[in-house]
């Protein structure tokens, strides 16, 4: 039997039985520490983490008047939130999320299946100039099989080398930060900005130092990071800013889409995207310099244009994958190119229904609303809410799902190596509270103020 936790420490105060129990947790292979109880420090169990105690009591009596003590910080420790299961989807549920696939998308789909072309074809590359021309100012991008295709593939472009640090975001999608580790590059996980959910600057500007080689941003939800500070930050150190915009397909920062701005962007067309190719990336070149290679990396390493000419006998001279989208994905993102500004604006009138209702409630933050100079691309909606799990009970009491989406890095084993000893205050200040809503396009007005009503009634 295996156990869905990951750690167990036990507290060892004295017992004979102490490493009998934990023969027996390592023998339902779970992994188990043992310390003794005057031993443990809030260091200490930051750097493990348990997700469950034992305490292994000794002879004493707790009435003894220098009896062994609980540690207090083990009191302190986060507990582990209980999941809730997705909803069915019926006609009485508002589920989290919902794809948009079109009559167009499912016609040009058709087409497709109908035609020579349904791997990488002219659909690609017709898709690839649209999304340029509508999001990228015309700067090249590259259709991909993915969002994480084309974040491996920006760093790669950038350059990155085993031993290199970047620094990236604690809370965001693992996509972001797990090509690192194919990579053998360094993670400078910083904190984010509690108002924005986005990077904290600040905590940017402490981590930089003469190793680190690029900045990643995620654009949490849809809300266009601080580029400006980012950028000045970026400039001073001579490195690039590699946009993660999965959530901001649309979004503007002071007048500039998202796409246009730093040396490489990211989008994601995944199933529940604003632009769907049912999964898929691209990404967004500044320098032009870099197509060729970008083209070969995402096919083997291989120059598919000469092999397309009939040069056969052609060469590979670096590392390359099997990044490439097909015609069918890129089929269906040339329709929702064509469908985006309808998607987009009634995604924006349900965020704005949500903000009007909840908008000055006490009990209630809104995470990215009331800026002026950067434009939301309203993929979440996120609020900030004390007693997070008792709103999400009577939510879904009411036939409305919730969740929190993206789960804090620093949380998962695998990127354990980086986090150590590392703190993340304001991480830690919300991990609790932010909570997002439904939003998509089978939603109308009076689902979200359905939503906002039970909100408005307490929990």
């Amino acid at each position: 039997m295996k156990s869905k936790l990951e750690t167990i420490l036990i507290v060892d105060y004295g017992s004979q039985y102490t490493q009998l129990i934990a023969r027996r947790i390592r023998e339902l292979e779970v992994f188990c520490l043992v310390y003794p109880f005057n031993k443990i420090t809030k260091k200490i169990l930051n750097e493990i983490k348990p997700s469950a105690f034992i305490l292994s009591g000794g002879p004493r009596s707790v009435l003894d008047k220098n009896a062994p003590k609980l540690n207090q910080e083990i009191l302190k420790m986060k507990k582990p939130v209980k999941d809730m299961s997705l909803m069915q989807d019926n006609s009485d549920n508002i589920v989290m999320f919902y794809p948009h696939v079109s009559n167009l998308a499912k016609r040009a789909v058709m087409e497709v299946l109908d035609s020579r072309w349904i791997g990488q074809g002219p659909k690609v590359k017709l898709f690839e100039d649209s999304f340029s021309k509508k999001f990228g100012s015309n700067l090249p991008a590259i259709a991909v099989g993915s969002g994480t295709d084309a974040l491996h593939l920006s760093y790669i472009l950038a350059g990155l080398k085993p031993g290199d640090e970047v620094i990236a975001p604690v809370f965001t999608c693992t996509a972001t930060n797990i090509p690192f580790l194919y990579m053998g590059i360094k993670i400078l996980f910083a904190d984010i900005d509690s108002n924005t959910m986005n990077l904290d600057v600040d905590h940017v500007n402490q981590l930089m130092n003469k190793n680190v080689k690029a900045i990643i941003c995620v654009h949490y939800g849809g809300l266009p990071c601080d580029m400006d500070e980012l950028q000045s930050i970026a400039d001073e150190w001579r490195i690039p800013i590699i946009e993660d915009a999965a959530h901001a397909v649309g979004a503007k920062y002071k007048g500039l889409s998202i796409g246009s701005i730093s040396d490489f962007t990211m989008f994601s067309f995944q199933a529940i995207k604003h632009i769907t190719t049912g999964d898929g990336g691209m990404l967004v070149l500044k320098n032009k310099d870099l197509v060729d290679k970008a083209e070969r990396v995402r096919w083997f390493g291989i120059d598919r244009k000469a092999k397309q000419a009939g040069i056969w006998e052609n060469d590979i001279i670096e590392v390359g994958y099997k990044y490439q989208m097909t015609d069918i994905a890129a089929a269906m993102g040339i329709a929702s190119l064509e469908e985006f500004d309808e998607v987009s604006n009634l995604r924006k009138k349900l965020f704005k229904v949500y903000i009007d209702e909840l908008d000055g409630l006490d009990k209630v933050k809104i995470v990215g609303s009331n800026f002026t100079d950067r434009e939301h691309a309203a993929w979440l909606f996120t609020i900030i809410v004390e007693d997070r799990y008792k709103l999400q009970e009577k939510l879904r009491e009411h036939k409305i799902e919730s969740n929190q989406v993206h789960f804090r890095n620093d949380r998962y084993s695998i990127f354990s190596d980086y986090t150590k000893g590392k703190v993340f205050p304001n991480m830690d200040s919300i991990e609790d509270k932010y909570l997002v809503l439904p939003l998509h396009t089978m939603m109308n007005e009076d689902d979200v103020r359905r939503v906002c009503s039970v909100i408005k009634s307490g929990w």
